[in-house]
């Protein structure tokens, strides 16, 4: 007699059971190629570019050589969508089944999707169609050379924000006659009792870290239709940044609830088994990195274990990777499992330590920003030669200079006039230049 497993609908409804609130979710079964072509570019439908064809042969390289296995894409929209491997077995899609409400609760309640667009399918779809008619009208290439440039700043956007609602300011009284013409000749309405026409000095604004931004509104040296791409690109990586924030979190909410709605279901002894190796693979130890899936299942399961299932919920809607780790992760969880500090000592790779205050801190440290540097546009009219001068947010971890270099080759591109870039390396200040030309590094 065939085994039976639950439906689609039967899972969706357990997991609202179980305390979760998953917007509709479509699932759909795909083979291999469409799979890994999905998870290359990180959502259906999005514009054409060699770097994501790239990601697709190395994904799907280490998928035929038996080296890694994508059982499903979720994506976050409303509805939301899944793909999954047409080849999982039913126990496995019942597996990832679970695992995607998880995924879906989370995209749905954790305050950085807040503002996450639910069509986003949709939006991606008609950013590729104005890419495919800008390469029909200017060429492929051109428009490809343009998209190597900005895709090489697309994480430098800020995160989205709530708004602030400011309390709304009362009109100005209409100008009299006299008060229109004195306006006119003089450039200014007259002066009001105990007013002043001294000069007040405004402080600074804070420097723009939404480098993608500052380019596309202040750059003299794009057509409209590369403003257009830098737009598509920045609107695409603000909808990509919560997931950067999340990526332990998410996968571990998601791990914690797929092992809570398959131990609900009416399993034989041999589907157990074969659960508990599904989920031993996912929270599997990975040499050099932190495994999201097992650190993220770790401390959520220590929080309803010490706290409840209430504050269970509240760190999943409040939280990041960063107040996550700084304020859940213990010393027990790090040792259980085998958390260090490593790195190079000469020519060979040694343990730092193993103190767990230090350890929870280099976590915490390469966790802010996504581990990505910040860069802030701090003049756009240096020299007064309409130069561009940006500054790297020193955190503690240099950059990598060549990189950094051949960067800022891209950003001349995008900003048509020497670009120069304040950092600091080996403790030292530091501004690297590129004219056009040449690069050049001077030490302060």
């Amino acid at each position: 007699m065939a085994k039976s497993y639950p439906s689609d609908q039967a899972i969706w409804e357990l997991s609202r059971e179980l305390g979760l609130d998953p917007c509709p979710v479509h699932f759909e079964s795909v083979p291999a190629p469409v799979l890994y072509e999905f998870a290359a570019y990180l959502i259906p439908g999005r514009m054409s570019h060699w770097s994501y064809g790239k990601a697709y042969h190395l994904m799907k390289t280490r998928y035929d050589y038996g080296l890694n296995k994508l059982y499903e894409m979720v994506v976050n929209t409303n509805p939301a969508y899944a793909f999954l491997l047409d080849s999982n077995s039913e126990l496995e899609n019942t597996f990832v089944r679970a695992h995607v409400m998880g995924h879906v609760d989370f995209f749905q309640h954790n305050m950085a999707f807040s503002h996450t667009p639910p069509d986003m399918i949709e939006v991606v779809t008609r950013h590729a169609e104005r890419v495919r008619q800008y390469e029909f009208q200017f060429g492929r290439d051109q428009v490809e050379a343009f998209l190597d440039a900005v895709l090489s700043l697309e994480e430098h956007v800020s995160w989205p924000t709530p708004p602030i609602h400011l309390p709304a300011r009362a009109k100005p009284a209409p100008l009299s006659p006299a008060e229109r013409q004195w306006v006119e000749e003089l450039g200014h309405p007259p002066l009001g009792p105990g007013e002043s026409r001294i000069h007040q000095i405004h402080p600074r604004q804070a420097p723009e870290d939404d480098l993608l931004k500052f380019i596309m509104q202040e750059s003299r040296h794009l057509d409209d239709w590369q403003r257009d791409i830098v737009a598509m690109v920045r609107d695409e990586m603000v909808y990509f940044w919560p997931q950067i924030r999340t990526k332990i979190m998410n996968e571990g909410w998601a791990s914690y609830w797929h092992v809570a709605i398959m131990r609900q279901l009416p399993l034989d002894d041999q589907d157990y088994l074969d659960f508990a190796r599904l989920h031993s693979q996912v929270t599997a130890p990975v040499m050099y990195h932190v495994n999201p899936y097992a650190l993220g299942y770790a401390i959520f399961s220590d929080i309803e274990r010490r706290y409840g299932r209430e504050a269970l919920f509240l760190a999943r809607t409040v939280d990041d990777d960063v107040s996550f780790v700084r304020n859940y992760l213990t010393e027990e969880i790090a040792r259980d499992l085998h958390l260090l500090v490593y790195g190079p000592d000469q020519d060979h790779i040694v343990v730092k330590t193993r103190d767990f205050e230090e350890v929870r801190q280099k976590l915490v440290n390469e966790l802010v920003h996504g581990g990505i540097p910040v860069i802030e546009v701090d003049d756009g009219d240096f020299n007064r030669r309409g130069e561009l001068y940006l500054i790297h947010r020193h955190e503690g971890v240099d950059l990598d200079l060549p990189y950094a270099e051949r960067t800022l080759h891209y950003v001349y591109q995008l900003w048509g006039r020497p670009v120069h870039l304040e950092t600091v390396a080996n403790r030292k200040k530091l501004i690297l230049t590129y004219d056009g030309k040449t690069d050049s590094k001077v030490v302060l």
